[in-house]
């Protein structure tokens, strides 16, 4: 299985990304592709620029798992992680975003704050997954 190793650091964020896990719609789909009932919050995770880079150069060449949204939302794009070596969830991607790309938001099927026992600054290791046999 291709992956790919990346390290970023903890952040508040403003709370959108729980939103978007509240919705009907957007949870069956997690439910349904990802394996997974969804923690209503989102992990936020900082990337150094060289990460940055990295990233965003592997993730335009890979297949994602497509969340297709409802009427008036815009799509996201998903890719399996393992967080910290323990915990499997997801990165999301949303079309339209307000975050820079350095931004992620991971979901999962945890609290990953108080699973981890993570907290602002706290260095995070994801191990994303790029092959996937999940349906888009």
């Amino acid at each position: 299985m291709n992956t790919v190793t990346i390290k970023g650091t903890v952040f508040s964020g403003e709370g959108t990304g729980s939103q978007f896990v509240r919705i009907p719609w957007a949870t069956m789909q997690i439910k349904e592709k990802l394996s997974f009932n969804p923690y209503f919050g989102t992990l936020n995770i900082h990337l150094q620029k060289r990460e940055t880079k990295k990233l965003e150069k592997i993730l335009k060449e890979s297949k994602g798992i497509k969340i297709i949204p409802a009427e008036g939302f815009s799509q996201a794009q998903c890719f399996n992680v393992l967080i910290m070596n323990k915990i499997k969830g997801a990165i999301v991607l949303p079309e339209k975003t307000n975050h820079p790309p350095n931004v992620l938001e991971i979901i999962a099927p945890v609290h990953l704050r108080k699973t981890l026992s993570l907290k602002d600054s706290d260095e995070v290791k994801l191990t994303i997954y790029l092959d996937t046999n999940v349906k888009s």
